[in-house]
């Protein structure tokens, strides 16, 4: 299913969009008003998630010309959060409204609210990457031969934002907001964090697994075939 995130925040736009990707999701970019209606006409999403203050067009504008001719599911976010803002934006056609800064886990929500009110859903997805396989449901780690592995929601969090962006250096502060949320983390505990996920995926030192999370000092973090670069 796919996604078209609007935002002119390019930061903002890439941790929405890989928290919509963990999610099962597909997802289109669009910086500025113009451009998001020409991926909304070429790529036909089957959600939007719309910032209201953009350049060249504003989402106020964005929304109601899609809604002029269709009904797919909008999503608006602002830092703007006076009951006339959010009247007028609902009154444009947007669906729903969410101040920043925002959890991933109700961007998620409520993305998921408004699809499951238009009659559409997005089923738990497996994600794969070498020899690991994530159960969303069971918040479990398979692989071939071996009993799932059991990770806490935090443990398994941090492990799908790596496996969605898989051989990707992952900036800290990005994964601190995939994991805790906006402004709910820091360093400290994103590296304790990694200790112990790492202690799990690895708990044999004799026998390594293919992959491994790999820091990257002064930058972040990557999960990579063992013995490779990111």
């Amino acid at each position: 299913m796919r996604a078209l995130v609007v935002d002119d925040d390019l930061v903002l736009a890439d941790v929405i969009a890989f928290t919509l990707r963990r999610a099962g999701f597909e997802t289109i970019l669009a910086h500025d008003g113009e451009a998001a209606l020409a991926r909304f006409e070429a790529d036909h999403p089957a959600v939007i998630v719309l910032d209201v203050q953009l350049p060249k067009l504003d989402g106020r504008e964005v929304c109601q010309r899609i809604r002029a001719t269709s009904d797919v599911p909008i999503v608006m976010l602002t830092v703007l959060d006076t009951d006339n803002d959010v009247v007028n934006g609902l009154g444009l056609g947007a669906d729903d409204y969410i101040t920043k800064p925002f959890s991933p886990a109700q961007l998620v929500a409520r993305v998921q609210a408004v699809l499951r009110r238009s009659g559409t859903s997005t089923p738990a997805k497996r994600l794969s990457y070498a020899d690991l396989t994530l159960v969303p449901d069971r918040h479990s780690v398979e692989r071939d031969g071996e009993p799932p592995l059991q990770l806490t929601p935090l443990e398994f969090k941090l492990l799908e934002a790596l496996v969605v962006n898989s051989e990707k250096v992952l900036p800290t502060q990005t994964l601190i907001d995939a994991v805790y949320g906006v402004g709910g983390g820091d360093k400290a505990m994103l590296k304790q964090l990694v200790y112990r996920l790492r202690k799990k995926l690895a708990p044999d030192e004799q026998q390594p697994p293919q992959t491994e999370i790999e820091a990257i000092p002064g930058v972040g973090y990557a999960l990579v075939m063992r013995g490779a670069q990111p």
